[in-house]
């Protein structure tokens, strides 16, 4: 039997001349930025460090551009929101211990939202490897084992040669659906090492398709082809599949309202007439869910935030579509389809009867303007308009990146269209250094970031870096003087908050201190505020005095 592939096989005059007269001078370090090149890589984010020198000195030679931050983490949530808004593989270049640990709560944030990050990390030496403990700086009894519970898969080097397998292998497994953070490792004397192979010129990690199973289509498409009250939640496994087209095209066909998860938010156009938009922390959009006979869960495992807090409980038959084999009826018996969203939905619209339904646009305008009049009843104007305002400055063309702050909180439920937030795992202090990691794969569009002020001190050295590479980012701060989100709940649940409040800096005065324009503003200026800094070239930073309250999540008002 004969592939494709058999044809590439035979390598071409130009690459037998490369391999048999490669350029002096090359490590191990240099097969590692190679077979990055040669799988399509253009940017890499990391921090150096003393094991990881090899691969670092192999960057002076390579045409990929490195954007290092000042802390792990940081370079972690740059490279999670850089594969986010490119579909791409992100590498993340790291050093042995300390600095590879740094980066496990960014890593968990990738693996939580499905972000491709492939991190390289270094090793002690060789001789060290295989147990007891050697007292070699930053050493770990088992470095891999700090990283299997994290990321989605773990490649080990222990030789040059294995250098290209192990990344393409790695590279491979972080693009298949559900796409991931993925671990590689290579020790410090392996990439140091003058080597004598050829340079990687060609290699081959093509993703597998996550192909649905017919039978299981069939099934689903009579399903809801005969559903009286379809809905559909769409989560963010139709964002990263590119299926926002396919979403709407069913729903359509069959006139099913929809829902986005907060991490789906953009997989269906928000002002559409079958649009619930994203008001998952509603008792009226639960208990329309609720109703539905067939509910069609795409890309979503109906977690804690997209199930009302496991308050909800559907009562219909439940449809999964998930590329997680591991999310299929974790929370809902449901007819589960393990297949990419992209795949499963095309299948679905192909087949599916049409459903005509001329009453649903009616019923959900019900649904929304119950929410709405909820929302009112709770006099939350204040945070209603700086909500808006932010939405008003920001160009449309611009992604923006939100911390775990009551902002945030706000703008997964209202905010209209697609963001980016840290809610998959729920650690501080994404927002800017992913913005980060956005500004460089589109240089040329500003990229806007939110932060409290408690999550703005876990990344604020990274004000340095958007300054040293000139990136178009604006931070905006909301300054409450404290953790807001967890003064809220330990009140709320306590009386009173502990551990709450926060002494800071003059933000706008640090930002300054940093090269970076910094300006104070009020609600009332916000959005002209925020515009100008967002129109002007390179970064800035727009400082909010205010405290904010979150809504109701739940009640009936």
């Amino acid at each position: 039997m004969t592939h494709d592939h058999d044809l590439e096989l035979t390598p071409t005059p130009e690459q037998i001349e490369a391999a048999l007269n490669p350029p002096a001078g090359r490590n191990g370090g240099d097969l590692v930025v190679e077979t990055l090149h040669g799988l399509g890589a253009a940017t890499v984010f990391g921090l150096p460090g003393q094991h990881a020198l090899g691969m670092f000195d192999a960057l002076r030679r390579s045409s990929l551009r490195y954007v290092g931050l000042r802390v792990e983490n940081n370079a972690g949530f740059a490279a999670d929101a850089y594969g986010r808004v490119t579909g791409e593989v992100a590498p993340l270049l790291l050093s042995t211990g300390p600095g590879s640990l740094m980066s496990l709560a960014a890593l968990q944030e990738a693996a939580a939202a499905s972000a491709p990050v492939l991190a390289i990390g270094s090793q002690i030496p060789v001789a060290g490897l295989g147990g007891g403990r050697h007292g070699y700086l930053h050493e770990l009894r088992d470095q891999q084992a700090s990283f299997r519970d994290v990321v989605k898969s773990v490649h080990t080097v222990r030789t040059q040669s294995q250098i290209p397998s192990a990344i393409a292998a790695a590279w491979e497994s972080a693009l298949s659906a559900p796409h991931g953070p993925v671990w590689v490792e290579i020790p410090q004397d392996v990439l140091l090492a003058e080597t004598t192979l050829p340079v990687v010129t060609a290699v081959d990690a093509t993703p597998h398709d996550l192909v649905p199973r017919p039978e299981l289509t069939a099934v689903a498409a009579d399903l809801l082809a005969k559903a009286e009250r379809p809905a559909i939640i769409a989560g963010g496994g139709v964002v990263r599949a590119d299926a926002t087209g396919k979403l709407r095209a069913l729903a359509e066909r069959i006139n099913a309202p929809v829902v986005s998860t907060f991490g789906g938010k953009g997989a269906f156009p928000w002002e559409h007439p079958l649009s619930l938009q994203s008001w998952m922390e509603d008792q009226h959009t639960t208990d329309f869910l609720e109703d539905a006979d067939v509910l069609l869960v795409v890309g979503s495992g109906l977690g804690e935030l997209s199930s009302n807090y496991h308050t909800f409980k559907p009562r219909g038959r439940v449809i999964q579509i998930e590329a997680d084999a591991g999310k299929l009826e974790s929370n809902h018996p449901a007819l589960g389809i393990h297949a990419d969203a992209r795949l499963a939905l095309q299948a679905l619209a192909e087949t599916v009867a049409e459903r005509p339904d001329d009453g649903v646009p009616a019923r959900v305008a019900a649904v929304l303007k119950a929410v709405r009049e909820r929302i009112d009843a709770q006099e939350l104007t204040l945070e209603q308009e700086v909500l808006a305002s932010v939405r008003e400055a920001l160009p449309a063309a611009s992604p923006s990146f939100w911390d775990m702050t009551i902002l945030a909180y706000w703008a997964w439920s209202a905010w209209p269209g697609a963001m980016h937030s840290a809610q998959g795992a729920g650690g501080l202090g994404y927002g800017f250094p992913a913005a980060i990691g956005a500004a460089a794969a589109d240089p040329a569009t500003p990229v806007l970031a939110v932060s409290g002020d408690g999550g703005a001190m876990y990344s604020i050295a990274e004000l340095a870096t958007a300054k040293q590479y000139d990136l178009n980012v604006t931070w905006l701060i909301v300054d409450d003087g404290g953790y807001g989100i967890l003064r809220e709940y330990m009140t709320d649940a306590f009386g009173e908050a502990t551990a709450t409040e926060l002494a800071r800096p003059d933000f706008v005065a640090l930002a300054e201190s940093f090269g970076v324009p910094g300006v104070r503003t009020t609600p009332e200026t916000l959005k002209d505020d925020l515009a100008e800094a967002l129109a002007a070239p390179g970064p800035r930073v727009v400082v909010l005095p205010a405290l904010l309250r979150m809504f109701a999540p739940t009640h009936l008002g």
